[in-house]
């Protein structure tokens, strides 16, 4: 299965909803909503861009999973990497909402963005 070549865009309600999925089907990279909830900025638009497959052979009614980079906006503005495993399915779902430009710079961002678990630990 091919990873498809974008970077999207969603909300921090959104966010909050790929996370929770994330956590309800036991994958590996995700964080507890409860947890991050608090910490994104409310009306930030978050970047996922699915960085490899990820297959297990031992789940297979959820494999493959997309292993998405995600670009968080947290509420001090600060830009972090996170990592967030979404199915296929899940994932194509989500709306086209940006520019060719606005792709390009969020996946500049993320190669430059500190780990969430750095921002956790100095904000927890």
């Amino acid at each position: 299965m091919d990873l498809p070549r974008t970077v999207l865009g969603v909300n921090s309600a959104l966010l909050l909803e790929l996370e929770a999925e994330a956590v309800d089907l036991g994958f590996s990279q995700r964080l507890p909503p409860e947890q991050l909830d608090p910490h994104l900025a409310p009306d930030a638009i978050h970047y996922l861009f699915p960085a490899l497959v990820h297959i297990l052979d031992h789940l297979p009614d959820v494999s493959p999973q997309w292993r998405c980079e995600a670009l968080l906006t947290m509420n001090d503005d600060t830009q972090v990497l996170s990592l967030l495993d979404v199915l296929p399915a899940t994932f194509t779902r989500l709306p086209e909402t940006l520019t060719r430009a606005q792709k390009t710079e969020a996946v500049l961002r993320m190669r430059q963005a500190p780990s969430i678990g750095s921002w956790l630990e100095n904000h927890a």
